[in-house]
């Protein structure tokens, strides 16, 4: 049975789009004898469609989108993702399916069984879990259709009290089909491996695994669709980051798969095992689909000279194109002369044209006018977040009377300790590193220059600072990034306490403040740009946490 793995780039809500992508991806299936073409999760609507699933209209187009495609499925079978109606009045209106498609018709709709309600997923708001198993027949074998979190059920404290192979193995299935949208991380890819291959080696068959790519706003998908044998080695693994449509010939003797072919070698993936590689390229994906999928061309960044805005300019040239992105200088009297002189000469390595501003007068003119109601007091960050709202007005100004998209230059460590100015150098549309700690937009940084200087090296070796006053710098405020970092990281990914962090060797006076900064400035980031996900945990839809609340961590 030859089966094609087609891991394409859906649009949500895009009926037509994906539509006209399905269909030419069973074409060139039949073209090349496929007898079974499989879809990724949800891929007639695109995945994750939240409250477009409260929309009947929305519920309908999709129906009719995989009677279109069921029409077309003649000499060939084709399994797809979408949301299906549950026929009976108990429970949540709709399944995540899976719909086998042949003969022109359908022919049979399997339901996702484990919702995930966890991190970005919040599919029991949506879905009722299946509780009722079979496998689809199709060319005299049974095949276990499942969906996504469907094999993720196997660890030794696992989320669901059921597994569905568990009951699927009980028909004696040839192999597995698991159809999966599995947002990116950059720990993500090796995990998902050994889940499968655990699943591999646990029901002893081989495992067509087909996964999408491409970004859906804050969501980025990798790709990386795989099949395994009964084994559990994997013996094709399709590209990280695009589309792409390989075959797989599973040669079936007696209902058992005694051999696997394809028309590809596997191919080791070197570059991918890293992390910033990985990193580079999830974020590439997530700025060009975000542009692309809204009908965008155009960006526009605030160029201060330090590494946040340098990291953010060199990836938006890459995923948009030089002519494409603009970057903007806006120097105040505290800025340092270098900070232009290495935006100018980051401008130039990248072939770009660049725009000026300085601030000054524009601050002074605010300092007057606000003179008599401040009185004489101090300057505090009041001034300083003047500079900054400056910056953000003058910057919106220019995406407003030229239809450029403001990309966000702030880091995960800047967001979590609220070092960042609301209406200032938090504005933007999209927020490209806001998921990246300050140690690892370094580390980014250097992959960026691994071939060549891009980012001029004064910019990375230079102490890091907001220049809103003389001879300010991060570290005034701020522990150094590698220990707060650190600290970051326990509290969030790995969800610790401030005393379970204190026992890991930090300082304890500093945990507590650090911790406090991070709960007292959640109000900021709930009025934060998207931020393209790349951890376990980003800000936004995969941390949930409440504004006003008292909770000693």
């Amino acid at each position: 049975m030859r089966i094609a793995l087609a891991q394409l780039n859906y649009h949500i809500g895009n009926f037509a789009g994906n539509t006209d992508k399905i269909l030419h991806a069973i074409s060139e299936a039949k073209k090349n004898d496929a007898d079974i073409i499989v879809f990724g999760e949800l891929s007639i609507c695109g995945y994750p469609p939240l409250d477009f699933l409260e929309y009947d209209d929305f519920l309908s187009q999709c129906m009719e989108a995989v009677q279109v495609i069921a029409k077309h499925c003649v000499g060939i079978a084709a399994i797809v993702g979408s949301p299906a109606k549950n026929p009976v009045l108990a429970g949540k209106n709709l399944y995540n399916a899976a719909f086998f498609l042949a003969e022109g018709e359908i022919k049979s709709i399997t339901n996702k069984a484990l919702l995930p309600t966890y991190d970005v997923f919040d599919e029991y708001r949506y879905f009722e879990p299946a509780k009722e198993f079979s496998c689809i027949e199709y060319q005299n074998q049974k095949i276990a259709v499942t969906i996504c979190e469907d094999l993720w059920n196997l660890d030794d404290d696992p989320l669901y009290t059921h597994c569905p192979m568990d009951a699927l193995i009980l028909e004696k299935p040839a192999f597995i089909i698991n159809i999966a949208a599995s947002p990116f991380s950059y720990q993500h890819a090796e995990v998902r491996k050994q889940t499968l291959i655990k699943n591999a080696g646990r029901y002893k068959l081989p495992i067509v695994y087909v996964h999408q790519v491409g970004a859906q706003t804050d969501i980025v998908f990798d790709g990386g669709s795989m099949v395994l044998n009964h084994q559990g080695s994997i013996v094709q693994e399709l590209a990280y980051f695009k589309e792409e449509i390989r075959y797989v010939d599973l040669k079936i003797n007696n209902a058992e798969v005694t051999d696997i072919t394809s028309q590809t070698t596997l191919v080791a993936k070197a570059s991918h095992a890293e992390k910033y590689s990985l990193i580079y390229d999830a974020l590439l994906l997530g700025i060009t689909d975000y542009f692309t999928k809204l009908g965008f061309k155009k960006s526009i960044l605030g160029l201060s000279g330090g590494i946040d805005s340098a990291v953010v300019y060199a990836l938006a040239v890459k995923a948009l194109g030089v002519d494409n992105v603009l970057p903007v200088m806006m120097p105040s009297a505290f800025s340092s002369s270098h900070s232009v002189n290495d935006s100018e000469k980051m401008i130039a390595n990248l072939g770009g044209k660049g725009q000026l501003i300085a601030i000054e007068k524009i601050y002074k003119a605010f300092e007057t006018e606000l003179q008599p109601i401040f009185n004489g007091l101090p300057f505090n960050v009041a001034e300083e977040n003047l500079q900054s709202r400056i910056r953000g007005m003058l910057v919106m100004a220019l995406s407003n009377k030229f239809g450029h998209v403001l990309l966000n230059t702030s880091n995960k460590s800047e967001l979590a300790v609220g070092y960042g100015t609301l209406y200032g150098d938090m504005c933007g549309g999209l927020s490209v590193i806001g998921d990246l700690y300050k140690t690892d937009v370094y580390g980014l940084a250097n992959f960026i220059n691994r071939n060549q200087e891009i980012i001029p090296q004064n910019i990375i070796d230079k102490a890091p600072s907001a220049e809103l006053r003389p001879n300010q710098k991060d570290s005034d405020s701020l522990p150094p990034y590698d220990v707060l970092d650190a600290i970051l990281y326990l509290h969030i990914e790995a969800r610790k306490s401030f005393a379970q962090i204190v026992g890991a060797g930090f300082e304890t006076t500093l945990v507590k403040r650090i911790l406090s900064m991070v709960s007292r400035n959640e109000f900021k980031r709930v009025q934060f740009a998207p931020i393209i996900r790349v951890s376990a945990h980003a800000f936004g839809l995969g941390r949930r946490m409440p504004v006003v609340a008292k909770y000693n961590l």
